[in-house]
């Protein structure tokens, strides 16, 4: 199964089983650790940004270069763990819609545009677009075996 599949059954099971669970069972984490909700509150976040990604790259002179973002800050900020289940399930749940929009409009030849990503302080890594996207789903994968 490809990933845009893939990503298309997510949208589809996480709504699902999520609102099978009580508010303590969303809310509920070990010191340090994120709750079900900070965790879809991350994936969103990782959604807003990607979406951006997925775009921008599309019209870079150049090598398009991964921009990084403060996850941990921005569970903080978003208030996602007082947030409605209902309201972060929509906001995911449009997110990623877009996003599947977005990348299966996506010409062939426009999958190999370059990326760039920063590793360390300055070594730069090459990939492609068709990678990033990937990725992008392999991480969301990642963060729901602990949030399903």
């Amino acid at each position: 199964m490809n990933a845009l599949s893939r990503l298309r059954n997510h949208l589809v099971e996480v709504p699902a089983h999520l609102t099978t669970l009580s508010e303590h069972e969303l809310t509920q984490h070990a010191p340090g650790k994120w709750s079900r909700k900070q965790i879809l509150g991350h994936l969103i976040d990782s959604a807003i940004n990607n979406l951006k990604r997925f775009t921008d790259a599309q019209v870079a002179d150049g090598p398009y270069l991964i921009q990084p973002y403060q996850q941990d800050q921005l569970v903080v900020v978003n208030q996602y763990q007082s947030l409605p289940l209902f309201h972060l399930l929509t906001l995911w749940a449009s997110l990623n819609t877009q996003i599947l929009a977005v990348v299966e409009a996506i010409p062939a030849e426009i999958l190999d545009s370059q990326i760039q990503i920063k590793q360390f302080s300055d070594f730069i890594e090459q990939k492609s677009l068709a990678w990033l996207i990937e990725d992008y789903i392999v991480h969301l994968e990642h963060h729901l075996k602990n949030l399903l």
